[in-house]
């Protein structure tokens, strides 16, 4: 099958960039001594969860309890849930899991939550491999490091059903900021908490086996702490506009990894000033303040007219697109770009490779 027989609007991956994303991050977690979790939000994918496994990732970061449910149906395993499991139906869909998947960990941050997950986890017969959410100023989840973490960590150990593996802080509010310098500036200051709280941890003879976090745009900062024992890097694999513009170590854009998600689309109208393809709002993510990226095209500029179009301003005439010309475009952001579609479609140059569904799309729950 070649691209041109794709229905539009399709989202699209480049094989070769991709296993190269994949490729380079192993090499970068070999060299630094951590391991990788990588996030699966970005995708939702079981087929590019195994092949990360595969390039020597332990596992997979889930967002949410249904996403890991998906990924433990389809074999992956090495789950570690990362937003807090607390209604009492979530908790036992929790335990059932479990007892598929028996490594798959969760965090906790509150000690009411602590005590349910050990009721339901002794009823139900399973043990529980639990991480300490340490909030690094994302203001999200997380206990506050020092004491009150220590306080947690304690609880959790004193938990039969529980088993206490560590530590996780998930410092969001830095992965985007501009200019690799003041990101690690940023990332180290919003990590050092967690770095004390580990030392705390580990003076007190808590478990420190596992301290997870870093983002794709921190993974080569956050990997110099010497206490930091894997990323959660997710959107490396796929790459997005969102984290190319916020710079590279060597210059103003993010380059170590390979743009290899594309949003394919058809000029379905044309006009002296302006044409019109077929992806619009429920084609890309509209998270962003900038609009997607036309691949190789130069000569029009991209801007959303509604749901399911999208306005390209003419700026060269002499490149002024034509009527069913099929032009790809650069989504702003990997993530919830994924999650409007049903499958992938895993591209070798113009040739349709295999096609991978998105498996835990829509699992928010």
């Amino acid at each position: 099958m070649h691209r041109d027989e794709i229905p539009t609007p399709a989202l699209l991956l480049d094989r070769d960039r991709f296993e190269r994303n994949l490729a380079r991050m192993a090499a970068h977690v070999r060299n630094t001594g951590k391991a990788l979790r990588p996030h699966a939000k970005t995708h939702r994918c079981p087929e590019i969860a195994h092949r990360q496994v595969a390039a020597g990732a332990l596992g997979v970061a889930c967002a949410k309890l249904g996403e890991a449910e998906v990924m433990a149906r389809a074999g992956v395993r090495g789950l570690l849930i990362t937003t807090e499991v607390v209604a009492p139906g979530g908790i036992r869909r929790l335990t059932r899991l479990t007892g598929e998947a028996a490594d798959t960990m969760i965090v906790v941050d509150h000690p009411d939550n602590v005590r349910a997950l050990a009721s339901a986890a002794a009823e139900d017969g399973v043990t529980l491999n639990v991480l300490v959410d340490i909030h690094v100023g994302a203001r999200r989840t997380g206990v506050e490091p020092g004491e009150p973490a220590l306080a947690l960590g304690r609880l959790v150990a004193e938990q039969r059903a529980l088993r206490l593996r560590g530590l996780q802080g998930y410092a969001g509010q830095c992965a985007h900021v501009m200019g690799w310098a003041a990101r690690r500036d940023a990332s180290h200051k919003a990590m050092a908490p967690l770095m004390e709280t580990r030392e705390r941890f580990a003076g007190a003879g808590l478990p420190v086996e596992i301290v997870a976090g870093a983002s794709t745009g921190t993974y080569d900062i956050d990997s110099e702490l010497a206490g930091l024992t894997e990323l959660q890097s997710g959107s490396y694999c796929v790459m997005d506009l969102d984290y190319r513009r916020v710079g590279g170590r060597a210059g103003a854009a993010l380059t170590d990894f390979e743009m290899a998600l594309t949003v394919v689309s058809t000029v379905v109208s044309v006009a002296a000033d302006r044409a019109m393809v077929d992806a619009g709002l429920k084609a890309f993510s509209t998270d962003k303040p900038f609009p997607p990226e036309a691949v190789e095209r130069p000569g029009v500029e991209y801007g959303f007219a509604g749901d399911e179009h999208g306005r390209l301003t003419i700026v060269d005439a002499a490149r002024a697109p034509r009527l069913g010309e099929r032009i790809e475009f650069f989504p702003p952001h990997c993530d919830p770009t994924f999650n409007l579609y049903d499958r992938v479609w895993v591209m070798r140059g113009t040739a349709v490779e295999a096609v991978w569904e998105i498996a835990a799309r829509g699992r928010s729950d």
